[in-house]
C-alpha cells in the first residue's frame, strides 16, 4: 500500500511537472543580416509562427512553447535559411542569422515592405528622413547631410568648426530644434553641434518642417531636426580616419557589445582637427604703413579648432523590466581660435575660446507596461564648462602683424571662466487603444544657470549677476488612422517659462495646437496637410549672449507662428527597371514678434531683436530616379519669400520704408543635385565601386535691406561641384574613399559675407564587423 501511495504520488508530481512545462513559453527574437547590413522584409517562421523582420531586420515571436525548434527565414533576396536549434524556456531567446545572396533578381524586393526612412517620410508631417548609412564612407557630418535636403540651407562662417545657422523654410538659428533620439540638443555644449558631430554616429536623419510632432516636445518654430542613433547591430566596431586639406583630421569609433543575457555597452568617440587656414580674400591694411588692398589673397592664421567627444552607456535591453535601460555619460572637450568677428573687416589672432561637457544620462523605455500603453524617459545635466580668452593688448591685421593696442585685449579683455548648468528631464506616454487609436502624452523640462567669474576683471558686477532660465513644456495628442488609408493626429502644447537677468524677472505662457492628416490616394500616392499655432520662448544664448559673437537682449519676447503645409509624395516603377519618387510641399508662414539676428551697432556682433512680424510664402521639390541597381540621380529645389510685416520702426513716425521689404541676408533660392554609378563586384565578388558627384546652387541675395539703395550688398550666387569615390571591399568590410570638394574653387559666402573654404581633397578610411 505505502508503495502504491509512493508510486501515486511520483506520478501526480510527473503529471504537474509536465503540465507546467506545457505552460512555459519563450520569446524569440533576433535580427538578419544580408552582406552586414540588416535584411528588411524577411519571413521568419517557428513552431508555426510568422513574422517579418523591420527596417533595421529586427524580429520577434513571443509565446513559443517548444523547446527543440526549427527556424525556417525567406526572403527575395537571400537563400532560405533552415536551422534547428535549442531555446531556454521562460526566457528571451536572441539570435542573429547571416543569410547569403541569391542568384535571384532583386528588383522587386521594395514591394515587401517600407524601409524606416520610407516610413518615416510617409508621416502625415512635412518631413523629410535622411538614410545616414548611406553616407558612412564620406567625410560628411550632420549639417553637410542636411544640406542637401529641400528647404534646408546650413550656413557656416568658416571651415571644420565654425559658427553655423542652418536655415529651415527660413526660419533659421534658434526657430530650429534639434535632437538625438528624440531627446533636446539645448544642453549638449559647444562639444557637440550638428557641424562637428560625424554621419556615422546616425542610422538616419528626421528633418520635420514647419509642424513639430507633439512628442518632441519642442517649442521650435520653424521645424526640427532629429538624429536617430543606430542600434541595429549588437555586436559591432565600426571605425574610421579621415585625412584632408588644411590639416584636417576626423576619427570616429563606434562599438557595441551586447551580453546573452541582455547586458550591453556602447560606445561612440568622435575626434575633429583644422587649422582651416585656407585662403580667403579681403580687403587688408598694413598695421604699420597704412598700405591697402581692396582684394587682398591671405590666409586664415588664426582658425584652429579640434574637439574630442566620447558618448559611452552601460545597461540592459530586452529585459522584463525595461526593453532599454541605459546609464552612460557624454564627455567632450574643444579649442577654437577667433579668427573674425560678425564680419571679416575684424580681425584677431590670440583670442580663443576652450569648452568642456559632462554630462551624466539616463534613457529608459519600456513597451506595454500595461497592454497597449508605453512608456519612455530620459534624463540628464551638463556640468561643463566654457572659457572666453582674450588676454594680450595687441591689435593684428590679415597679414598676421600687430603691434600694441592699449589695456583692453583684442576685443574686450577678458578671462571668463563660466558655467551653462543646463539640466533636461522628458517623459513621454503613448496608449494604443485598439487598432486605430492612441493618445499620447509628453513633458520636458529644462533649466539653465549659467555662473562665471573674470580673472582680470573681478570686481566686475554683471558676471555676479543671475542669468537663470526654467522651462516647461507640456504636450497632449490624440491620432485616429487605418493603414495606407488615412491618418490624422491633433495636439496641444502648454509652454510656461521664468527668465531672470539681474534683477529682470519675468514669466511667460503661451498655448499652441495642430493638427496633421494624410490621405493615401493610392498606397504608392499620398497627399499631407498639416497646420500648427506654434510658439517659441527666446533660449538663453538669445537672451544672456554667448560671450563670443552674439551679444545678450534679456527683453526678448516670446514669438508665435501660423505655420501651414501641403505637399504630395509619389513613388511609381516603369518596366521595373526605372524606379521613381518625387515629393512636393508648398509652406506659409506667418510669425509675430519673430525673433532675428541683426547687426549691433558697431557691427562688431550679433544681436537678436524681435520684429513685429514676417510672413513666408514658400515651395519645394525633390525627385530621386535608380535604374536597376547600379545607377541613382536625383536633386531638390527650393523658393522661399520672408516679407517684412512691421509697419512702423521705433523712432520714425512714418510707415516704414522697409515695410513688405524682403527680409535680408536670407537665400531664398537654391537647388542641389547628385548623382552615382555603382559596380558591384568590381574587380572581385563581394566588392563595390561608388562613384558620385553633387552639385549645390545658392543664387544672390541681399545683405541689407533691398530698400536702401546702395547699402544693399549682395552676396553673389554660387556653384559649388563635389565628387567622390568610394571602393569596398569584403561586403563592405574595408572601405576607402576619395572626395574632392568644390572642385572650381568657387568663392563661396555665407553669414555676413564670411567666406568659406575653397577647393578641398580629402581620404577617408573605414573598418566595420559585426556578428
Amino acid at each position: 500500500m505505502q508503495f502504491t501511495k509512493i508510486w501515486a504520488l511520483i506520478a501526480l508530481v510527473c503529471c504537474a511537472i509536465s503540465s507546467f512545462a506545457q505552460h512555459q513559453t519563450t520569446i524569440f527574437k533576433g535580427t538578419i543580416y544580408l552582406d552586414n547590413q540588416p535584411l528588411h522584409g524577411a519571413t521568419v517562421t517557428i513552431a508555426g509562427q510568422k513574422t517579418i523582420s523591420d527596417s533595421k531586420g529586427l524580429f520577434e515571436i513571443k509565446n513559443v512553447k517548444s523547446k527543440n525548434v526549427r527556424v525556417k527565414i525567406t526572403s527575395i533576396e537571400a537563400e532560405t535559411w533552415i536551422e534547428d536549434i535549442v531555446l531556454v524556456l521562460e526566457s528571451v531567446n536572441h539570435h542573429n542569422f547571416n543569410l547569403v545572396k541569391s542568384n535571384k533578381a532583386i528588383d522587386e524586393v521594395e514591394v515587401l515592405g517600407l524601409t524606416k526612412v520610407q516610413e518615416v517620410s510617409r508621416q502625415a508631417y512635412n518631413v523629410t528622413a535622411i538614410d545616414a548609412t548611406k553616407l558612412y564612407n564620406s567625410t560628411l557630418d550632420i549639417s553637410g547631410a542636411l544640406d542637401k535636403v529641400a528647404g534646408v540651407r546650413v550656413r557656416e562662417s568658416g571651415g571644420v568648426g565654425s559658427n553655423f545657422n542652418l536655415s529651415l523654410n527660413g526660419f533659421s538659428g534658434e526657430h530650429v530644434r534639434y535632437f538625438v533620439d528624440g531627446i533636446p540638443m539645448d544642453n549638449f555644449g559647444s562639444s557637440f553641434q550638428i557641424n562637428n558631430i560625424p554621419i556615422n554616429i546616425a542610422d538616419r536623419i528626421e528633418v520635420y518642417k514647419g509642424v513639430v510632432p507633439m512628442w518632441l516636445g519642442s517649442d521650435a518654430l520653424g521645424g526640427a531636426i532629429n538624429i536617430v542613433t543606430a542600434d541595429r547591430f549588437r555586436n559591432f566596431v565600426d571605425a574610421s580616419y579621415s585625412y584632408g586639406s588644411f590639416n584636417t583630421h576626423r576619427t570616429v569609433v563606434n562599438a557595441a557589445a551586447t551580453s546573452k543575457k541582455g547586458l550591453t555597452f556602447q560606445l561612440n568617440a568622435f575626434q575633429n582637427y583644422s587649422d582651416n587656414n585656407y585662403k580667403v580674400n579681403v580687403e587688408a591694411a598694413d598695421i604699420y604703413t597704412g598700405a591697402y588692398d581692396k582684394n587682398a589673397v591671405v590666409k586664415r592664421f588664426h582658425d584652429k579648432y579640434h574637439n574630442e567627444s566620447v558618448i559611452a552607456q552601460m545597461g540592459f535591453v530586452d529585459k522584463s523590466f525595461a526593453d532599454r535601460l541605459l546609464l552612460g555619460v557624454i564627455l567632450g572637450q574643444n579649442y577654437k581660435e577667433i579668427q573674425t568677428g560678425a564680419r571679416m573687416k575684424s580681425v584677431f589672432g590670440q583670442w580663443h575660446r576652450r569648452g568642456s561637457t559632462v554630462m551624466p544620462t539616463l534613457k529608459y523605455r519600456k513597451t506595454n507596461i500595461i497592454k497597449g500603453l508605453d512608456l519612455i524617459v530620459n534624463a540628464n545635466y551638463n556640468l561643463g564648462k566654457e572659457q572666453n580668452i582674450d588676454t594680450v593688448n595687441v591689435r593684428y591685421d590679415w597679414y598676421g602683424t600687430s603691434k600694441p593696442n592699449g589695456t583692453n585685449g583684442e576685443r574686450a579683455r577678458q578671462l571668463y571662466i563660466y558655467k551653462n548648468n543646463e539640466g533636461l528631464a522628458t517623459t513621454n506616454l503613448n496608449y494604443r487603444m485598439g487598432e486605430n487609436h492612441s493618445i499620447a502624452l509628453s513633458n520636458v523640462f529644462s533649466t539653465f544657470n549659467r555662473k562665471g567669474h573674470d580673472e582680470l576683471n573681478p570686481t566686475n558686477a554683471a558676471y555676479e549677476q543671475p542669468q537663470k532660465t526654467n522651462k516647461n513644456i507640456l504636450g497632449l495628442g490624440y491620432t485616429y488612422g487605418i493603414q495606407d488609408v488615412w491618418t490624422t493626429t491633433v495636439f496641444g502644447k502648454l509652454l510656461t517659462q521664468n527668465n531672470k537677468n539681474g534683477a529682470l524677472d519675468t514669466t511667460h505662457n503661451r498655448f499652441g495646437y495642430g493638427l496633421a492628416t494624410a490621405y493615401y490616394i493610392k498606397p504608392n500616392l499620398q497627399i499631407k496637410t498639416s497646420y500648427e499655432r506654434t510658439n517659441r520662448m527666446p533660449t538663453p544664448y538669445e537672451m544672456f549672449g554667448d560671450v563670443e559673437n552674439q551679444e545678450a537682449n534679456a527683453k526678448l519676447k516670446p514669438e508665435s507662428s501660423h505655420n501651414l503645409n501641403l505637399g504630395t509624395n509619389y513613388n511609381f516603377a516603369i518596366n521595373k527597371d526605372h524606379r521613381f519618387v518625387v515629393g512636393a510641399n508648398l509652406i506659409y508662414r506667418y510669425a509675430s514678434d519673430f525673433i532675428y539676428n541683426r547687426l549691433n551697432n558697431n557691427q562688431s556682433k550679433l544681436v537678436a531683436d524681435n520684429r513685429e512680424g514676417v510672413e513666408t510664402w514658400g515651395a519645394d521639390a525633390d525627385a530621386r530616379y535608380s535604374y536597376k541597381s547600379w545607377l541613382t540621380l536625383g536633386g531638390s529645389i527650393t523658393y522661399q519669400y520672408l516679407q517684412n510685416k512691421q509697419k512702423y520702426e521705433p523712432n520714425y513716425s512714418n510707415i516704414s520704408p522697409l515695410y513688405n521689404d524682403q527680409m535680408p541676408n536670407i537665400p531664398y533660392f537654391f537647388a542641389h543635385g547628385d548623382a552615382s554609378v555603382i559596380f558591384k563586384n568590381f574587380m572581385n565578388e563581394g566588392n563595390t565601386l561608388n562613384v558620385g558627384y553633387n552639385l549645390v546652387y545658392v543664387h544672390e541675395f541681399y545683405l541689407y535691406w533691398p530698400s536702401r539703395g546702395g547699402q544693399k550688398l549682395v552676396v553673389p550666387k554660387q556653384f559649388t561641384h563635389d565628387f567622390n569615390v568610394v571602393y569596398s571591399v569584403a561586403n563592405s568590410r574595408y572601405n576607402i574613399g576619395l572626395e574632392a570638394k568644390n572642385v572650381t574653387n568657387e568663392k563661396v559666402y555665407d553669414n555676413f559675407s564670411l567666406q568659406k573654404p575653397g577647393r578641398a581633397f580629402y581620404v577617408n578610411l573605414r573598418y566595420f564587423i559585426n556578428k
